[in-house]
């Protein structure tokens, strides 16, 4: 697997010599945009966790969502341990049809160990015909070296480096944001509307943290401010008040 890995970068390589400037990728929320400073830093690690295990298509989603604003012409790396294929499936065609992801242009990797996959992410970000890599990673620490070590191969290539999380994690990390994407309701009763996100920036070392609904738009391939719009039960004024005995 790990050769088979080897020569498909090889092969997805430049040539030599090739350097591109890392720069922002801005998500088109100019609240969001200007927390991150213009958008998310380029050739850095971003970290995106579930808020919880039933959350995690939702981070999934939103992470895609992220990664197709790197262009729908970029190439993709996502890289997943086995036990999380064991327990959440493998990404669907049709998922990445809704973020406008070509699936000629994913290149999937499944690994059995934690270490396998940081090496693999590592590896992916060098090649300089990538331009995101997402790595899935059940509960657990990935250690500070680690992270610097995949934050240093994004800033040599300049690719966005993506580490999905099925919860929330507490060890330090050299990455640039720490997002928490929790599935929000839809904004319709009927039928399916068009997929929401309920996103934490918790760390942001550009600027503020924040909260945002978000709702993404296939029509027009990207995110955009959503409002709460689930029906709320309207005050009784009638009601006599009644006394507690």
């Amino acid at each position: 697997m790990i050769e088979q890995l080897r020569r498909q970068i090889l092969f997805l390589q430049k040539p030599p010599g090739i350097v591109s400037d890392a720069g922002l990728l801005p998500l088109g929320i100019p609240p969001i945009d200007a927390a991150l400073g213009g958008g998310l830093m380029r050739g850095a690690l971003h970290e995106i966790a579930a808020a919880g295990e039933a959350h995690l298509p939702a981070a999934a989603g939103f992470a895609l969502g992220v990664a197709s604003r790197s262009g729908s012409s970029s190439r993709l790396f996502w890289v997943v341990e086995d036990m999380a294929i064991c327990e959440s499936g493998t990404p669907h065609g049709a998922g990445f049809d809704v973020f406008g992801l070509a699936l000629e242009r994913l290149e999937t990797v499944s690994v059995a160990h934690r270490r396998d996959l940081l090496w693999a992410m590592e590896e992916a970000l060098r090649c300089r015909a990538v331009n995101s890599v997402i790595g899935e990673i059940r509960a657990g620490e990935i250690g500070d070296i680690a992270a610097r070590r995949l934050s240093l191969a994004a800033a040599e290539s300049g690719a966005l480096a993506l580490l999905l999380r099925t919860a929330p994690a507490n060890d330090a990390s050299t990455a640039a944001t720490r997002w928490i994407v929790g599935a929000a309701p839809s904004s319709t009763t009927q039928g399916f509307g068009a997929p929401r996100f309920a996103t934490q920036l918790v760390r942001n070392r550009r600027g503020p943290t924040g909260s945002w609904l978000l709702e993404w738009s296939e029509s027009d391939e990207q995110f955009s401010p959503s409002t709460n719009t689930q029906p709320v039960a309207a005050t009784a004024f009638d009601r006599p008040h009644r006394k507690v005995a």
